[in-house]
């Protein structure tokens, strides 16, 4: 039987996500976890995960070593965990497995990517020690108890109930399972939501000359996660910047136009709703515009709401002649 085989004792998330990773794969699917510091037992397991003082590649999956300075690529700095090596080196076999991807699609490059960057990594970071924050800012509540690395830290035997090594390995696997899920949830949920979505953003990217002259407003199909993929769709057209309203139906039926941030993790953004329409309603919105059927704009002009397309995209063209 195919073996796979971590330290005995405490656990932490790294590895509890790093064995579930790999049996997530044809391979491993039904192996033996075997959870040991012993070295003969490492020999007899077909491979071994943050223990053994070393790191090759193929069998040895270890980050604990002093010269062990590894990164995902050369676009991060972080050290990669154990969860970060299995990741690095089983991740794209991973999500074309989760996701019943054909070998060559080129959507899991990208994937593999997004979620090293939005998941992998903190939990890469949190094992090795690494802040996200400088030291010396005080945080305003303590919010341990709701991360992951927390929780999988509580799932271990308590100091003075029965702690042999079958009740760590019982609780191991919980916090395997824990681990996985969340991952493997993640994972489907950029493969199956995120990720169709850039299609609909591409598509109204190509026909934004249609929504208006200007080409600075794009109308939606549906709603779907747009804005990650405005910006990137924008980067590979050389058009960075150039798209200030967004509009797109609710799920009550009615239009919203939406401003467009400055970068992803701004509130700037490129051209709000003009200052004389803000924080007003209904028929003092409609009256003021002149444009009929206007709902709301936010008192802080980021979005708007009416009750047709052509309402939402007559406050667009407002916004951007007011601009002028």
């Amino acid at each position: 039987m195919v073996k796979i085989c971590t330290h005995s004792g405490s656990f932490h998330a790294d590895e509890s996500l790093a064995v579930y990773l790999l049996k997530l794969l044809p391979q491993y699917r039904n192996a033996e976890i075997v959870r040991s510091r012993n070295p003969q037992d490492w020999e007899e397991c077909d491979i071994v995960v943050d223990v053994g003082g070393k790191y090759d590649s193929v069998k040895y999956f270890d980050h604990h070593q002093r010269e062990f300075f590894a990164t995902f690529n050369e676009n991060y700095k972080t050290k990669l965990s154990s969860a970060g090596l299995i990741y690095k080196h089983f991740g794209k076999d991973i999500i074309r497995q989760v996701l019943s991807l054909e070998e060559n699609d080129g959507n899991i490059e990208l994937l593999y990517d997004k979620v090293y960057k939005e998941f992998i990594e903190s939990l890469d970071a949190n094992d090795n020690g690494i802040n996200n924050y400088p030291v010396d800012i005080e945080s305003k509540f303590n919010e341990k108890n709701i991360k992951l690395p927390s929780l999988v830290s509580q799932l271990n035997p308590r100091w003075n109930e029965s702690c042999t090594d079958a009740d760590f390995d019982r609780q191991f696997l919980k916090a395997s399972d824990l681990m996985g899920s969340v991952f493997v949830g993640l994972l489907e949920g950029y493969g199956k939501g995120w990720l169709p979505a850039k299609s609909l953003v591409e598509e109204a990217f190509q026909k934004r000359f249609e929504a208006d002259l200007s080409g600075e407003i794009i109308i939606l199909s549906q709603f779907c996660p747009w804005k990650e993929h405005l910006y990137a769709i924008e980067k590979e057209n050389n058009s960075e910047g150039v798209i200030k309203f967004v509009l797109f139906q609710d799920s009550s039926s009615k239009w919203r136009v939406s401003t467009v941030n400055v970068t992803s993790s701004s509130f700037e953004f490129r051209l709000g709703i003009p200052e004389e329409l803000r924080g007003l309603r209904d028929e003092e919105l409609s009256e003021k515009a002149g444009i009929e059927g206007c709902i709301f704009v936010h008192a802080a002009g980021f979005i708007g709401g009416a009750n047709s397309k052509e309402a939402v995209l007559e406050l667009a063209k407002y916004s951007l002649a007011r601009a002028k």
